[in-house]
């Protein structure tokens, strides 16, 4: 196949079965949830689990981005890498604690705080396990696998919360309900996911070898520190609010966040085989011919696969979900709608960079420059905190709305810009493509999965 067939072929099966089960995971589940415990019991969980979150860093290190790229570019160290990297996350799981912890610590956080971080903790080494397992899919590239394993987790959470939400037990349902489910079907997926990757990669044991480790963590520290800058700058919005103003202010920004969490996911599955074929066409091409055809002829068919759809799609949702922000607020938290819609209206419109972000940023990250897009991300994570605390005080949730699109957009222009002089693209790369090259690959692309 083609580079173009390999990423239409991606997209196809990744898009179909996320936008199949995660719609419903984050509209329906999360939805259900927060009316059932309220707002105020809501943001007290998303306040610990955006800690959690933005710390997981420290159970990866940049390891599963690193390990993609490398996978597509050398598929062959599969084997060898894969028993040494587990052993790796083994370790790393106990540096987590001790930091998480630390942390919770110096924030004041209490007996309930810390019980309900435990358990989060526990989730996100499970999604940090799953996600690095898949990056071997990744890198492969075995996207049906992929596709699978990226919502397996997801399906096994609305069995178990849909039986707890939607019966007589719903009265008695609580916030460490919710996070019970996630444990189970996490650790679930990573049995499976395990599973099926140890059988093609031939894994026969862990391998503990600390000359591998330090090799593998000094070549996946750039990954490590960009990887902790945006999970800051993306989610460090309700932290600020629950020390600034309220649990209530964290809840409705949760709430409005929702929505926009949601559709970004489209523009992240983009991503996902975007990396490994940007990857593999960088390897392809020294550095010195970024600019030479075809090089840049095959990275500008790429992009214009990608750019004009996402912005159609970025843009006409952004304005229609800015148009009708109360009824979809009001379809969604039904008489308690009010306090999200001008939060929504604002924070909406952060799909349009984000989905830049997610296209630029993962081409950067394919050609090795990694020290400009931590520069950008430190930056944005600077300017975040500093609008943050000016808005916080007078406007609450809406002006915390305010400094994450001021954040996003300012990442997403600059690394767009920096894309443009290092690969020097040519204006058609921003061209919509012509309908008869849509459906020559669309055809192609169909072909393909028939024969499969």
């Amino acid at each position: 196949m083609t580079m173009q067939k390999k990423l239409l072929s991606g997209l196809f099966w990744v898009l179909l079965a996320n936008l199949l089960v995660k719609p419903f995971w984050i509209l329906g589940v999360e939805v259900g949830v927060q009316n059932a415990v309220g707002n105020e019991m809501y943001g007290f969980y998303f306040s610990i689990f955006n800690l959690s979150y933005i710390l997981n860093i420290l159970l990866d290190l940049g390891i599963t981005n690193f390990n993609t790229r490398n996978i597509a570019q050398h598929p062959q160290l599969i084997t060898k890498h894969l028993s040494g990297i587990l052993g790796i996350k083994v370790c790393l799981l106990g540096l987590y604690l001790v930091v998480t912890f630390t942390v919770g610590a110096l924030m004041g956080y209490g007996s309930e705080e810390f019980y309900l971080l435990a358990w989060l903790s526990l989730c996100q080494f499970l999604n940090s396990l799953i996600l690095y397992l898949r990056s071997n899919f990744e890198g492969l590239l075995l996207f049906k696998w992929d596709s699978l394993f990226s919502v397996l987790d997801r399906v096994l959470m609305i069995l178990i919360c849909g039986c707890l939400l939607w019966s007589p037990l719903r009265e008695e349902f609580n916030i460490y309900w919710f996070v019970y489910a996630q444990a189970i079907a996490y650790g679930l997926t990573a049995l499976l996911a395990f599973a099926v990757i140890a059988s093609k990669a031939k894994f026969s044991r862990l391998r503990w070898d600390w000359r591998f480790f330090l090799v593998i963590l000094k070549k996946s520290a750039p990954f490590a520190l960009l990887v902790l800058l945006m999970a800051s700058y993306n989610r460090i919005d309700p932290i600020l609010l629950r020390k600034l103003a309220s649990n209530a202010d964290a809840g409705i920004y949760a709430g409005a966040f929702r929505l926009l969490d949601a559709l970004t996911m489209v523009a992240y599955l983009v991503s996902v085989p975007l990396l490994p074929i940007f990857s593999r066409l960088c390897k392809e091409m020294k550095p010195v011919t970024f600019h030479l055809s075809p090089f840049t002829s095959h990275l500008s068919d790429i992009l214009r696969l990608v750019f004009w759809p996402m912005m159609l799609f970025a843009v006409g949702v952004s304005v229609a979900c800015a148009v009708w922000a109360e009824p979809i607020m009001q379809l969604l938290y039904h008489n308690n709608f009010t306090p999200y819609v001008p939060v929504f209206r604002v924070i909406i419109f952060g799909i349009i960079p984000i989905s830049i972000t997610y296209i630029f940023g993962t081409l950067l990250t394919a050609g090795g420059y990694l020290r400009q897009l931590n520069i950008f991300a430190a930056s944005t994570l600077l300017l975040n905190i500093v609008v943050n605390l000016l808005l916080i005080p007078y406007f609450g949730a809406t002006g915390s709305a305010w400094a994450s699109l001021t954040a996003q957009s300012f990442m997403a222009i600059t690394q767009l810009l920096l894309a443009i002089r290092l690969f020097r693209l040519p204006l058609k790369a921003f061209l919509p493509p012509s309908p008869h090259n849509i459906y020559k690959n669309l055809s192609l692309l169909l072909k393909h999965q028939t024969k499969e």
